[in-house]
This record gives structure tokens, C-alpha cells and sequence, in this order.
């Protein structure tokens, strides 16, 4: 083959490959920008779980500090109770009786059964296994739906950096595709184009390693273009 045909079949070569590295370098900025984008919205959904979370907490807290007191009220009617009856006053005991049973009618299912608990084994109804942190359980599930967000969104951030890395080695396949052609000598040349078609293999792999944003769906961005 002569040297002027092996010159054109390398700068045929050269621009495919530079088509090639260029779409994927588009490619791989256009993913990357999801990624960050998808990173934005984890993170806010976050801080937003977070907020509620906080005022659950709070909220849980004041209804078992109202708790403790509705129980300290219990207590307190049932022992004057106790007393009224040892002291024979009937009626006394009667409407402490009733104070009681209005006060244990109006709490919560859980507060309620957890009382009873407690007057059955005469102890604390806070006493019972796992009744505390029941007031907490949906303030504990909101935590966990914040950490989970947070971690997507880290991971997006991750894999947004990730994409960034494969666009700076696409920039270094583009540029020693582009200097490709200063070299005189064609074994030179060759010699560089082999070097960069290696960078695009392997950057290629790589980029394939990394998860694409989640929900991703290239035929819904298509059918919005196409609208």
C-alpha cells in the first residue's frame, strides 16, 4: 500500500474515532448532569424529610410527657380512692373511681392497653417492653427515609463526579487524535492513534460500569424530543 493511501485510510481512521469520542463524551456530560441533577433533588427531599421528622419528634415527645402525667393523674385518683375507701366515704370513692375510668377512656388505644398492662403487674405502663419507643416508631421510620435519600444522593453524587473523570479522559482521546496529524513519520502517527483508541476502549468500559440515574429512560427523553 502506498504511504499517500495508508495516509488516507488513517485520517479516516482518525475521524471516525474522534465522531466516536466526541458523541460519547456528550454522552457521558449529558449523564453526569442527571446524576447531579437527580443529587439536588435527593438532597432536598432530605432536608424536607428531616423538617417533618423534627416536628414528629416533637410532637411524639409531648404526647408522652402527656402521657406520663395522665398516669402520675391516674395514680394519684387511685390511691385517694383507696384511701376513701378506707375511710368509708363511699361517694368520694365513687367519683375518683369515675376520674379514673374518664381519664383511662380518653387516651390513645395503645396508652390505654399499655395501663391496663401495668395495673395487671402492678407496674409502670412505660415499663412495658417496647411501649416507649412505640410513641418514636414513625419518627424512626421518617430517619430511616431521610438517611435513604441522603445516601442517594451522595451516590449520585459520587457517580456525577464518576462521569465527570470519563469526560476528562474523552478530552485526552480527542486530544491525541487532534496532534495525531503533526506527526510526520506514519509510524508516529499510528503509533498515537493506537494509544488513543486504547484510552477510548478503556474509558468506554468504565463508563459502562457506572449505574445510569435512576428512572432513567432514553426512550421517554426521545419522545419528548420528537414531540
Amino acid at each position: 500500500m502506498s504511504e499517500e493511501r495508508k495516509d488516507k485510510v488513517l485520517e479516516i481512521v482518525i475521524a471516525v474515532f474522534l465522531g466516536i469520542t466526541a458523541f460519547l463524551t456528550a454522552w457521558a456530560t449529558w449523564i453526569g448532569s442527571l446524576h447531579a441533577g437527580l443529587q439536588a433533588i435527593h438532597f432536598t427531599e432530605s432536608n424536607n424529610i428531616s423538617s417533618k421528622v423534627s416536628a414528629m419528634y416533637n410532637q411524639s415527645s409531648q404526647l408522652l410527657l402527656q402521657d406520663m402525667m395522665t398516669w402520675n393523674t391516674i395514680q394519684n385518683y387511685a390511691f385517694d380512692a383507696e384511701l376513701a375507701e378506707e375511710q368509708g366515704d363511699t361517694k368520694k370513692m365513687e367519683v375518683l373511681e369515675k376520674k379514673v375510668m374518664a381519664l383511662r377512656e380518653g387516651v390513645s388505644d395503645e396508652f390505654a392497653e399499655a395501663v391496663s398492662w401495668a395495673i395487671d403487674n402492678e407496674k409502670s405502663p412505660f415499663e412495658k417492653e417496647g411501649f416507649v419507643e412505640s410513641y418514636f416508631e414513625e419518627t424512626k421510620q421518617g430517619i430511616d427515609m431521610a438517611n435513604a435519600k441522603l445516601e442517594e444522593g451522595k451516590q449520585d453524587n459520587q457517580n456525577s463526579d464518576t462521569y465527570g473523570l470519563v469526560t476528562v479522559i474523552y478530552s485526552i482521546v480527542l486530544f491525541l487524535l487532534g496532534i495525531a496529524a503533526i506527526f510526520k513519520n506514519f509510524p508516529n502517527r499510528v503509533a498515537v492513534v493506537v494509544l488513543a483508541i486504547c484510552f477510548l476502549v478503556f474509558d468506554t468500559i468504565f463508563m459502562i460500569t457506572i449505574p445510569l440515574p435512576t428512572g432513567f429512560d432514553l426512550l421517554s427523553y426521545l419522545g419528548e424530543f420528537f414531540k
